[in-house]
């Protein structure tokens, strides 16, 4: 299945780029991941972290893993920080509460979230707050860093070679025909008519596998994405001291072959370069022969096993990446 957005000459006009994380995006899709499988590469030691409150499988509930959350629980209000998101939230109409809810194949409970003045929303809204400065708020600087380092190599790809580039660079998932965008997957489908309204992207740090945006066509069109993630990332310390930009790195490599060349960094063998860059053993051993013919692996084997490490070429691009990024990209 797909879903194919038609742009106009005024759309493309107003296509832009979120410039920080939106809070209650982030919040919805941590919430996703929070149900995902343990050993997730990536979010499986942050989620391990989070408490399993009785508030927080209530949140679940309505913000289901797989399937339809509620397009209220992420306003547009929410671009300009968490409490104008949960202000909008709070004073969602009637009228629409009811409409989106019905979509949702949910608890009982949720029924009363559509009632005037409902008591129940208003406790929505304080575990949704809660969640986050329990969940989301302490990796938030992290968040924002990648975020930020995903938007300045968009902005560069966009400078260089216009939509068509940015579009085509976006995520496997989409494909641009202009004046279409196609973005494939079985969790959308039909079309999508801008007429004139513009599109703006969300780079989404817990967003995973493909893009995703709102189900109702009325409301303001943003499509939102997954970046390429530092897979440091619960490691502060360690990626902060790295000496090459990360954002970069996953621009010039794509973030696979970036997340597998940082893997390699400490010399591992293919399932554990499958298991950090959550891939599977046959695209991890595909990637890293990509990045041996290019001199940025060596390969040596020790009995029945391999062991990847970087090249003298891969050592020097990781370290020197900031300049390097600069000079290739651009």
């Amino acid at each position: 299945m797909s879903l194919r957005i038609h742009f106009s000459g005024a759309d493309l006009a107003r296509v832009t780029l979120a410039e920080t994380p939106d809070p209650l995006w982030e919040l919805l899709l941590s919430l996703h991941a929070l149900q995902g499988p343990v050993d997730h590469p990536l979010f499986g030691r942050w989620s391990a972290d989070v408490s399993l409150t009785a508030d927080v499988r209530r949140l679940c509930r309505i913000a289901p893993a797989r399937g339809y959350s509620p397009d209220f629980l992420t306003p547009g209000e929410s671009a300009r920080g968490l409490d104008a998101g949960l202000e909008a939230v709070l004073t969602t109409p009637v009228p629409r509460l009811r409409s989106e809810l019905s979509l949702l194949d949910g608890p009982s409970w949720t029924k009363a979230l559509g009632e005037p003045r409902s008591a129940t929303l208003r406790d929505l809204v304080g575990g949704l707050a809660e969640y986050h400065r329990t969940a989301v708020q302490p990796h938030w600087s992290q968040i924002e860093k990648q975020v930020g380092g995903d938007r300045a190599a968009r902005a560069r790809v966009l400078l260089n070679g216009g939509v068509e580039a940015l579009f085509g660079g976006l995520h496997p998932a989409l494909r641009w025909q202009a004046p279409i965008l196609e973005l494939r997957g079985d969790h959308v489908q039909g079309d999508l008519y801008l007429n004139g309204r513009g599109l703006r992207l969300v780079p989404a740090f817990f967003c995973e596998g493909a893009p995703t945006l709102l189900a109702d066509p009325g409301l303001p069109p943003v499509l939102v994405y997954p970046i390429a993630h530092d897979p440091a990332w619960l490691d502060p310390a360690a990626s902060s001291h790295r000496e090459y930009d990360w954002a970069a790195l996953a621009a010039l490599l794509g973030p696979t072959r970036a997340q597998v060349l940082c893997a390699a960094a400490t010399g591992c063998n293919t399932t554990q370069l499958s298991k950090q860059a959550g891939i599977s053993l046959a695209s991890a051993s595909y990637h890293a022969s990509i990045l041996r013919e290019a001199g940025l692996l060596e390969t040596h084997r020790a009995g029945t096993a391999v062991k990847h490490t970087l090249s003298q070429l891969g050592r020097e691009l990781l370290t020197r990446q900031t300049a390097l990024g600069q000079t290739i990209v651009a």
